[in-house]
């Protein structure tokens, strides 16, 4: 099995890494934003908060302490919280796969300074990262379906354990791209120490 974006040449891997990593900070600095009226005592970590309510009760209070839904001209209109909220779920679909490529692209990088046991873990790594926007995906959805009054199963515990699958899976590719990134290279040391016995 080969990672899934080892495709790309090797001088096209480190300018294409660069360009999805700004997108990904400008993005997260957007949420960040968008983060900051969804911060009440109900939800103290914002969507984050939401993603892992995990009961009716608990997104029932979270959504209570956002405003409701106004209904005007026959047409239910979010108050201004749910508002951020609604724009964050639709604009973290384009989010997904910018991260989930950049993260990708990280772990192939550190994985390619690497023969062996570590090198070959880095394919896997390499899925799984790419793996986490599905879920990502799914849970959004049923963030949806809270935020237009369906607080109903399954939504909530769908989306908290897509949530906790999703953080479980780029927490293991951004420690997996650190460590392979700062372990001393064995090529570079293999090649270096053929060099000294010649």
């Amino acid at each position: 099995m080969k990672h899934p974006l080892e495709f790309l040449p090797p001088e096209a891997r480190k300018p294409a890494f660069l360009l999805f990593l700004v997108f990904t900070i400008l993005l997260f600095a957007i949420f960040r934003f968008l983060d900051v009226p969804l911060r009440t005592k109900a939800a103290p970590n914002g969507i984050v908060s939401f993603e892992l309510a995990g009961t009716r009760e608990r997104a029932s209070e979270m959504l209570a302490s956002w405003g409701g839904l106004n209904e005007l001209g026959g047409l239910m209109l979010f108050q201004p919280a749910r508002s951020y909220l609604a724009f964050g779920l639709g604009l973290d679909y384009l989010f997904m796969p910018v991260y989930a490529i950049a993260l990708a692209l990280a772990v192939l990088l550190a994985s390619g300074r690497h023969t062996g046991r570590l090198g070959r873990v880095g394919t896997w790594v390499g899925w799984a990262a790419l793996a986490a926007p599905f879920f990502d995906a799914v849970e959004n959805y049923a963030l949806l379906q809270l935020a237009l009054g369906r607080i109903v199963a399954p939504w909530p515990g769908s989306a908290a354990f897509c949530a906790s699958v999703k953080f479980a899976l780029l927490a293991v590719g951004i420690v997996y791209a650190l460590a392979a990134w700062l372990l001393p290279a064995k090529r570079f040391r293999r090649e270096h120490l053929e060099s000294s016995v010649s």
